[in-house]
């Protein structure tokens, strides 16, 4: 059983969740951004790309929930297995996630970053069935992200097959 937490909103635990994610997705975006105009512009895109001004809202979006979700877990901290468990899990999707822009990016390596979002697409489950058990809402509030690192998923896949 898990135990009771303070149903009071703590600011500072909530701004560093949020800075951590806001600041893995910047820094990915430090490789991310030049290469919008210049490498991927030259990649045979499907018809349902969406245009590059989407990316950077979308995934502000997405930050902010994982941000909101992991906060709410952390309120639930302990020394217990499946806390560490559930916070090496949370570790790792973000790991892989950062690793993405990375891989796709930064080394230009299409198939290697579609094999990171398969990974990160099941580390992503993995982390809703973690945070479920200390917090529905935060099982919940990483569904989006489930949704969109599949939409990604499915675009790298079909810009691999555009353009092996």
């Amino acid at each position: 059983m898990i135990p009771a937490v303070s149903r009071k909103f703590q600011f500072f635990p909530f701004l560093i969740s949020l800075l951590i994610t806001l600041g893995i997705g910047f820094v990915a975006s430090l490789v991310t951004r030049p290469e919008i105009a210049g490498w991927y512009s030259t990649l045979k895109k499907p018809a349902f790309n969406p245009p590059p001004q989407v990316f950077p809202w979308v995934w502000s979006v997405v930050y902010f929930l994982i941000a909101t979700a992991a906060y709410l877990v952390w309120k639930h901290r302990s020394r217990k297995p499946a806390y560490i468990i559930t916070r090496s899990v949370y570790i790792i999707q973000l790991a892989l996630n950062f690793s993405w822009s990375i891989v796709f990016f930064g080394l230009h390596q299409i198939l290697g970053a579609l094999i990171v979002i398969v990974l990160l697409w099941i580390s992503i489950l993995f982390n809703i069935h973690w945070f479920n058990k200390y917090n529905k809402v935060a099982g919940w509030l990483l569904w989006p992200y489930l949704f969109w690192v599949t939409f990604a998923g499915v675009l790298n896949a079909a810009i691999y097959l555009l353009n092996k």
